[in-house]
């Protein structure tokens, strides 16, 4: 069983493996840390992030836990814990806005159980915009699990021409079984 679940989480293959479910703007692209006015990230692996316009920018995996290698009795009567993690930063001279999204999905892909934090706003003029984490465990969800859906982005708060929106990498899904 792999530990991460998703896919080409820092942007070291550039869009692969990610469903572009927004692409506003001049849409998503892949930089290197740290940027232009921007912050280098405490995890020195991580060398790429990717980069949101001036219009909403989201992107999607679909993680199959039976195409994993997941059994469904193990599902449904562990409910092993579901971790998710994700990093995002803003820039030193532009505003912009996170959105993170996590479902657990049944077969059908209906909803069994959503995490989905308010949406952040990073405004460098008021405060620090470096790397931020944000995690959340699911527990007790119970039975059905087969799919996770995992979507962030944002944009930026000044409509610039260009990539000035939310940063983000270092995302992350596990399976504790």
């Amino acid at each position: 069983m792999p530990g991460n679940l998703i896919k080409n989480p820092n942007g070291d293959e550039g869009l692969e493996h990610w469903d572009l479910t927004e692409n506003g703007g001049d849409e998503w692209r892949v930089e290197d840390m740290p940027g232009d006015c921007g912050y280098a990230h405490n995890d020195e692996f991580i060398t790429k992030y990717f980069v949101t316009s001036f219009e909403l920018c989201q992107k999607r995996q679909v993680i199959d836990l039976l195409a994993e290698g997941y059994e469904p009795d193990n599902l449904d009567i562990a409910q092993p814990a579901v971790t998710v993690e994700d990093w995002y930063s803003g820039r030193t001279d532009c505003g912009c806005i996170y959105e993170l999204t996590v479902s657990l999905l049944d077969e059908n892909h209906e909803v069994i159980a959503e995490f989905k934090p308010d949406r952040v706003t990073l405004d460098p003029d008021c405060g620090d915009c470096s790397w931020r984490n944000v995690t959340h465990t699911f527990t007790d969800y119970g039975p059905g699990l087969r799919f996770i859906s995992f979507e962030h982005g944002g944009q930026d708060t000044k409509f610039w021409q260009g990539w000035f929106g939310v940063r983000v990498t270092g995302s992350s899904v596990t399976v504790d079984v």
